[in-house]
């Protein structure tokens, strides 16, 4: 057998790849690797650049790349917030230049060639450097363009510096919910002020771009750019045609209080962003509710047609960000989601599956009508929805059915003997579930996947297995099966927990962490003794698996500060029990 391969670029043999050189995908398909860093051509072809990784220690993984193009970034942010600190220069490649070669006189921007960077003004306000300049929340000119001076002079920061902030956050996007079309994203920061996308999205984003670089010299501006955001949404409520930018950066807003714990302003948030959706008429498909026939003199909640399929995606991808914070987050705190489901009218779910928005771009789309999307995944109808089984499509699925099982069992009162609808709604759930968990991704196939897509099954799973706690748990005292499958789960999500690995954390969406306190406190009931499993559990079991949860809430927790309480009353709670 010939032990000669040809390199696609050259044609010229080349000799394959000692045993252990080839990337971690290529062997676990074992498919011919060319050893190619940062990315392999059988990952290329594959549109899988992202997944391609190496352990033979010779070369730099992406992840190790991303990690230093953040540190590159925070350096050079530096540079521009003081004009005075000198650091090794920075090279930042532009695609952008040749559009913003008029943007400002004050700045440039390495092009192509690799010029130099260099800025002298701080981004940032001279009085103040948690506050922004000025103010734009006032009566509107009459000016006949519908931006304010403020709007771009004040409230958006020098080309470069809002390029470094985006850039930083696009690899956090997925956490946060936020789906968008990345090469329009990017190629808005070159456009005029009035067709870019609005400084509450904007100053959000910059908000996150700062908080996942904790405890990096970029973290101490969250507050500058929280109050941007927080003043941007004063302003941005005047422009409909702002409406889904509206939308979007107050889930980020709502995202970044409840990562920090600030529950009661993250709830605001929340609702506010479930409330436009439904307002602006997000929830009922590609197009808005049809009119009912009288005119409204006060207002119009209509958005225009959407120029094409990729606007047309970001719209169902915004609405579908909403509903999983509205559903995954009511159920966290104690309280009714805001975005209605009806079998009829206004109050029904119609918008398709959410797809990847490389979908969207190649012009795949469901343009149908009246889907009562939720409503036939519960009855068991989804399936022949076109991206019913995306991977964003199934995380809707995880937030639907825990909202679901944790609405059921709050309104079951154990003083009554339980009704016939609610005995038939209970079973209907138990068939979802049973018929969901089997479409995502084996647990232990993760780490063959990509990483944006392991981020997402880690969710996945874990909302499935809490929706399974959340609906068998006031059960679990009066009925032994009811009581198995409740420690089943939580000893699924802890072994969901063992394929996470250090970096995963930095990436997971918050919510997995009130999941895990969910199956922390199941297990927690086992060692109790409150129920007694049958055949009988190993105490030292259940402890180290307690602890695995534990060590994921702590590390968890220094990312995002939500879960102080609850790692110290699982601690207390141990403690208490030695």
């Amino acid at each position: 057998m010939s032990t000669k391969s040809t390199t696609p670029e050259t044609g010229n043999p080349t000799s394959t790849l000692q045993r252990g050189k080839a990337c971690l995908r290529c062997r676990k398909r074992k498919m011919r690797c060319d050893g190619a860093k940062p990315a392999c051509q059988q990952c290329t072809r594959a549109k899988k650049p992202d997944a391609c990784e190496y352990d033979d220690g010779k070369g730099k993984t992406r992840t190790q790349i991303l990690r230093e193009s953040i540190t590159r970034l925070e350096q050079r942010i530096r540079e521009l917030e003081d004009p005075e600190y000198t650091s090794p220069s920075v090279t930042l490649f532009d695609p952008h230049a040749e559009h913003r070669r008029s943007y400002s006189s004050s700045s440039s921007v390495a092009d192509s060639q690799g010029s130099g960077l260099s800025l002298t003004n701080s981004p940032f306000p001279s009085e103040s450097p948690n506050s922004p300049h000025g103010s734009w929340i006032g009566i509107p000119s009459p000016s006949p363009s519908p931006f304010r001076e403020a709007y771009h002079d004040d409230m958006r920061p020098p080309f470069e510096l809002a390029q470094m902030l985006l850039e930083i956050f696009l690899p956090h996007r997925h956490q946060c919910g936020l789906e968008v079309h990345i090469g329009r994203m990017r190629d808005s920061l070159t456009l005029p002020p009035s067709q870019q996308r609005h400084p509450i999205l904007m100053n959000a984003i910059f908000l996150w771009s700062c908080y996942v670089s904790r405890p990096g010299p970029l973290s101490q501006h969250e507050s500058h750019y929280l109050s941007r955001a927080l003043e941007g949404l004063n302003d941005a409520l005047q422009y409909p045609d702002k409406i889904i930018d509206v939308i979007q950066g107050s889930c980020l807003l709502s995202m970044y209080f409840l990562s920090n714990g600030r529950v009661l302003e993250g709830s605001y948030h929340a609702n506010a962003a479930a409330s436009l959706s439904v307002q602006w008429g997000l929830h009922g498909g590609i197009s808005n509710a049809p009119n009912l026939g009288f005119s409204d003199p006060i207002s119009s909640c209509k958005l225009e047609p959407p120029r094409d399929a990729i606007e047309a995606g970001e719209r169902i991808l915004a609405f579908w960000q909403v509903f999983n914070l509205d559903r995954c987050w009511s159920v966290i705190l104690h309280k009714p989601s805001v975005i209605p489901d009806t079998q009829s009218g206004f109050t029904s779910i119609n918008t398709p599956w959410p797809l990847a928005m490389g979908e969207y771009e190649s012009g795949h789309m469901d343009e149908g009508r009246n889907f009562q999307t939720i409503q036939t995944f519960f009855e068991g109808q989804g399936s022949n929805l076109v991206g019913g089984f995306s991977t964003l499509a199934l995380r809707v699925k995880a937030s639907a059915l825990i909202e679901r099982a944790n609405q059921l069992s709050m309104n079951w009162d154990h003083r009554l003997a339980p009704s016939t609808a609610f005995t038939d709604d209970f079973q209907n759930l138990e068939h979802t579930i049973t018929r969901f968990v089997p479409t995502l991704i084996p647990v232990q196939q993760l780490d063959a996947t990509t990483p944006q897509n392991k981020h997402a099954f880690l969710t996945n799973h874990t909302l499935a297995h809490a929706a399974i706690i959340h609906l068998y748990y006031p059960f679990g005292t009066e009925d032994p099966t009811s009581y198995e499958k409740c420690l089943r789960a939580a000893r699924s999500i802890v072994t969901v927990i063992k394929h996470i690995s250090e970096v995963d954390f930095d990436f997971l969406d918050p919510i997995i962490g009130p999941c895990w306190v969910v199956a922390a406190d199941t297990l927690i009931r086992e060692l109790d003794g409150i129920e007694v499993s049958w055949p009988l559990m190993n105490t030292g079991d259940i402890r180290t698996e307690i602890g695995t949860i534990l060590y994921a809430m702590t590390s968890l927790n220094t990312r995002f500060p939500l879960l102080n309480f609850s790692v110290a009353k699982v601690q207390k709670r141990l403690a208490d029990m030695i």
